[in-house]
């Protein structure tokens, strides 16, 4: 029944395409119940190929998170000034656990940073999955197995922490946007998106305590690898069921009725299936990320360097005696150019100076 529902709902705004800019993520959004239906279902058929079929997964649910990110801000820019509106807000502040950060401000800031939070999942969840095939074929991925000595251990961190970011500003977002919302019912839309993603996620980590406790082991008399193959199955036939309560909760909440409108202009099925399939806003939106983390990074690296820089000249005025410390009055040396304004080498005229008439540098 899962995927006859979910493909009614998906066939329903293909046919009402009046909104390209929204249906189009909502859409994406709406695969997500079919593709993780039928990925759970073929896992339970072929158990010994699950790990490879749950790649396609595991992507498709940051490519969702994606989607409905954009949406929301395509949503919000379709009806006011995003960022006019946040910076007459008052300030966003962070909550826990993330406190400690100083806020961002309300605004352009906000809004990239809460953009390009959900977009490092977007690239570091397909990139971690093909790690952990290569450490599968390769013989050291031990699934459900947490030991410093497996590339799974490592690799579920990574994910776990990823993931975290990318909810976490999904949340901030929502929270800075919550009365901008309201017109689109956006308690319905998150609890979805966050129950699918997270179910399956708990789910699956207490199922892996359960395979490494000896649990599932115990319970059904199994070996190692019997009990592997039953807690995937588990995990897969669990996921199977949600699938058929997301599919009706997606009737409700991201229904086509808002966009039925007679005197719109209607879009040919054919055109709006496949502008579905057209990724060449995702290509561009992570492109950019690419070169935003690059670009920070790159200023990152420059800053240390130009610092400890500074502290080596620093370290060699000190070091070098009071005869090589002095400029000529009132020049600019070139321990002052690298030093921030509040440092001050004083010039012969104001300087005390020794019995030999050496200038003393006072602050360095």
């Amino acid at each position: 029944m899962t995927l006859p529902i979910a493909l009614w709902e998906i066939s329903q705004h293909l046919v009402h395409y009046t909104k390209p800019y929204l249906q189009k993520h909502v859409i994406r959004i709406l695969w997500m119940v079919p593709i993780y239906a039928l990925n759970a279902w073929l896992a339970l058929l072929f158990p010994e190929g699950a790990i490879y079929m749950d790649t396609v997964r595991e992507c498709y649910e940051a490519y969702v998170i994606y989607n409905f990110m954009i949406y929301l801000l395509n949503f919000l820019n379709s009806n006011l000034d995003l960022e006019e509106v946040l910076e007459n807000k008052e300030q966003i502040r962070h909550f826990i656990p993330m406190c400690c950060l100083s806020n961002w401000r309300n605004g352009r800031e906000l809004i990239q940073r809460c953009k390009h939070g959900i977009l490092q999942y977007t690239v570091v969840r397909p990139v971690v999955t093909v790690i952990a095939l290569i450490c599968e074929l390769a013989g050291v991925y031990e699934e459900n197995q947490f030991t410093g000595k497996n590339a799974y251990t490592y690799i579920v961190c990574i994910n776990n922490f990823s993931q975290f970011i990318s909810m976490y500003c999904l949340v901030l977002f929502y929270k800075a946007t919550r009365e901008e919302l309201q017109p689109m019912r956006p308690i319905a839309k998150f609890l979805c998106i966050k129950a699918v993603i997270f179910f399956s996620f708990f789910q699956g980590f207490i199922i892996a305590i359960l395979v490494a406790t000896g649990a599932i082991k115990e319970a059904f008399t199994a070996d190692d690898h019997q009990a592997k193959i039953i807690a995937n199955s588990l995990q897969d036939f669990l996921i199977c069921i949600e699938m058929f309560l997301a599919a009706i909760a997606h009737l409700y909440a991201f229904s086509y009725r808002p966009y039925v409108d007679p005197e719109a202009e209607q879009v040919p099925c054919c055109d709006s299936f496949w502008s579905m399939w057209d990724v060449s806003d995702v290509h561009r939106d992570i492109k950019d990320h690419i070169r935003v983390v690059g670009s920070t990074v790159k200023r990152q690296v420059t800053r240390i360097r130009t610092s400890e820089s500074v502290e080596d000249e620093r370290t060699r005025l000190i070091s070098s005696g009071p005869h090589r410390a002095l400029e000529q009055p009132g020049s600019t040396s070139h321990y002052q150019s690298l030093s921030e304004p509040r440092d001050q080498v004083l010039t012969e005229a104001e300087a005390p100076s020794d019995k030999t008439g050496n200038i003393i540098i006072l602050s360095i």
